[in-house]
C-alpha cells in the first residue's frame, strides 16, 4: 500500500512540472514545427504553453531555426 501511495504521488509530482512551459520546450516545438512546416514532411503536435514568455520566445526562436536548418 504505501509503495502504491508513493507512486501516486510521485506521478503527481512529476505531472505538476513546468518544464513543457520552459523556453527548452518552446524552442523544441518551435524547431520542430519550423522544419516540418518548411519541408512539408508532416504536422507536429505541441505543448502549446504560449502564456508562458520564456515558452513563446523558444518557440518563435526554434521555428525560425527550424526553418534556416530546413532550406540548407
Amino acid at each position: 500500500m504505501k509503495t502504491l501511495i508513493t507512486i501516486l504521488i510521485t506521478m503527481f509530482i512529476i505531472g505538476c512540472s513546468n518544464l513543457e512551459k520552459s523556453y527548452g520546450a518552446g524552442y523544441s516545438d518551435g524547431y520542430a514545427v519550423g522544419y516540418n512546416t518548411t519541408c512539408k514532411i508532416r504536422r507536429t503536435l505541441i505543448y502549446g504553453h504560449f502564456n508562458s514568455d520564456d515558452y513563446a520566445r523558444g518557440y518563435y526562436q526554434g521555428k525560425i531555426e527550424g526553418s534556416e536548418a530546413c532550406k540548407r
